[in-house]
């Protein structure tokens, strides 16, 4: 089968105080491997860009000039070299942003994500990140903290469950380490991690996230992200009209987000299924656009602006000392542009980060051009810019609260938490309505394999049959015998007649008819033709009512030949994935 659950008799639930304990060693290693990634970029960024050995990074401060000249185009072609290597060779999985892929195991694979997935990721995202790829720095880390608590669960033969919440644990502690958002990392797993939400897991999930963050501010300080100087305790909405604006701008970033995400994934699609590009054309391709942005960059401005993490030009907008309209604007069509064409060419990065650039820069840039219009309304650049931050992750991720509450953490100012929270439910709300699936959620939706679209209390029956639809399959003619026909082992037959699947013989059925001279039509049991969109839920109904054996599934319902055939499921089947995802959320 393509996807099925499956627990193993071995399993041992193991009691809560153990959980729990496994939980802040989790949270230890996110701690740590958050600590040791951002190390490794800067360990990247100084020895390929400035040519020191240095592990020392300050990415709130901009890059000096590198003293490589124009020859700084080649740097991030360097870093996309070794990219493509790592990911080839090592790790598919590595390539793109993370979080969905972390996801997706979360829902499709019980789970499991392999241990070198942690190690090809970090190397290969340090790789980009620091020779200038504009990416973000916590997809890895969630990528990197999933990967170790699957493989510790695995290790330990936990149960399904126990799994999924360390996997979740160790992501969320990932993130929460990586800002120095403890609260703001519980909360994204439960808005894009967990399968359910009870006392059993959010306690773990807590735990990990709260020794993540005590690792990270124990080696790197317990400051905020970002400093916002300009706006301190003065910062207050007078005016009520100011809300309209904050509203106004929520609609511009929700349409952002729209953008940004269908952006991303055309690039992929040109890149990977028009074009067919190779790998490493498109890729060395893409960072050398990138190098020559850089050298242009620092040549005409003084500052490269748009590589890496971009968190020094965040922090010049937070300090208000990046105050012109039409550059800000540039800044950010740059990024817009930059970032989704790297990230499709096969990058290894996260999103969050440029969503943070991106939202500042047209954020400031809207409270710029407004105070042009009303000069009476004391309209802060400042705090439309934490407002475009927060806006842009949360329209883009779909995890609105987050977004909210790790933006106020990041910042450490709670005066804007008004502006926060209406820009960020308009720019969520907005893009929904024009696009449904977030920047995670799209992947998914591409690969087949969709997710809830929000919390429910039992996920299997609203999956689609074509995400378990099994490929162990074979035809043959229904005037056709086993004498003259031998099966291949395992596959199930599904018979034909007159070029329509009539029938079906399953494979615990077909051993016992090995060598005899019985017709297949003869023996096969009724089948169904269902659409692959059919929920499986729905599928499973509709065998009962006409106590079929197996549903054969087709793009379109009037697709009956075998060439239309996409998959099948039998009853046996899908009651064993209805029982076996039930006992995960029971254990």
């Amino acid at each position: 089968m393509t996807m099925k659950l499956k627990l193993l008799q071995s399993e041992t639930p193991l009691k809560s105080f153990r959980t729990w304990v496994l939980a802040m060693l989790v949270g230890i290693f996110a701690g740590l491997g958050a600590v040791v990634f951002r190390l490794m970029i800067g360990f990247f960024h100084n020895l390929l860009l400035l040519g020191q050995f240095s592990f020392l990074y300050n990415a709130n401060q901009h890059t000096p000039p590198s003293p490589w000249g124009p020859f700084v185009i080649l740097v991030p072609v360097i870093g996309a070299a070794a990219v493509v290597f790592l990911v080839t060779r090592y790790a598919p999985e590595a390539k793109g942003h993370g979080v969905p892929e972390v996801i997706d195991a979360l829902y499709y694979k019980q789970g499991k994500i392999r241990l070198i997935v942690a190690v090809i990721k970090s190397l290969a995202s340090a790789i980009c990140i620091g020779t200038g790829g504009p990416m973000g720095r916590e997809g890895p880390i969630i990528q990197i903290g999933g990967s170790v608590a699957s493989s510790l669960s695995q290790v330990l033969n936990l149960s399904v469950r126990q799994r999924l919440t360390l996997v979740a644990a160790g992501a969320a502690g990932g993130i929460a380490a990586t800002f120095n958002t403890p609260v703001g990392g519980i909360l994204f797993a439960v808005e894009l991690m967990l399968l359910e939400i009870s006392v059993e897991t959010l306690v773990p999930v807590a735990i990990a996230v709260g020794t993540a963050t005590y690792i990270s501010r124990l080696i790197l300080g317990p400051y905020p992200s970002f400093i916002i100087p300009s706006l301190g305790t003065t910062f207050e909405i007078v005016d009520p009209r100011l809300l309209l604006l904050y509203a106004a701008m929520g609609i511009i970033l929700g349409l952002i987000s729209a953008f940004y995400t269908w952006s991303l994934y055309t690039w992929i699609d040109v890149f990977e299924r028009r074009l067919r590009m190779n790998y490493w054309v498109r890729h060395l391709g893409t960072m050398a656009l990138m190098g020559v942005v850089m050298y242009l960059m620092i040549t005409y401005t003084g500052h490269y602006y748009v590589q890496g993490l971009g968190y020094a030009t965040i922090q010049d907008i937070l300090n208000g000392t990046l105050t012109s309209v039409e550059f800000l604007i540039l800044l950010f069509l740059l990024k817009l542009w930059l970032m989704p064409m790297t990230l499709g060419s096969g990058a290894s990065g996260g999103i969050f980060s440029p969503s943070l650039f991106m939202g500042a820069t047209l954020g400031s840039a809207f409270a710029l051009i407004m105070g042009g219009f009303f000069p009476d309304m004391g309209i802060n650049p400042v705090a439309f810019a934490v407002a475009g931050m927060a806006g842009v992750v949360g329209g883009a991720t779909g995890a609105a609260i987050t977004a909210i509450v790790m933006l106020f953490e990041m910042t450490r100012d709670y005066h804007i938490i008004i502006p926060l929270t209406i820009t960020v439910a308009i720019a969520y709300g907005v893009r929904k309505w024009v696009m449904r699936e977030s920047i995670y959620t799209m992947h998914l939706k591409v690969i087949g394999h969709p997710i809830p679209g929000s919390m429910e209390a039992y996920f299997p029956e609203g999956k689609k049959v074509k995400a378990v639809m099994n490929s162990e399959y074979a035809f043959v003619p229904a005037d056709g015998n086993f004498k003259t026909t031998v099966p291949e082992s395992g596959n199930h037959l599904l018979v034909v007649n007159k070029e329509v699947v009539t029938g079906v013989i399953t494979a615990s059925r077909v051993q016992s008819f090995i060598g005899s001279e019985n017709r297949f039509g003869n023996l096969a049991e009724k089948v169904i033709i269902v659409p692959e969109e059919l929920q499986l839920s729905d599928v499973f109904t509709m065998l009962r009512n006409q106590t079929a054996r197996a549903a054969v599934i087709v793009r379109e319902r009037r697709d009956q030949a075998p060439d239309k055939v996409i998959g099948m499921i039998t009853i046996d089947e899908i009651e064993e994935i209805l029982a076996e995802e039930s006992d995960i959320f029971n254990k």
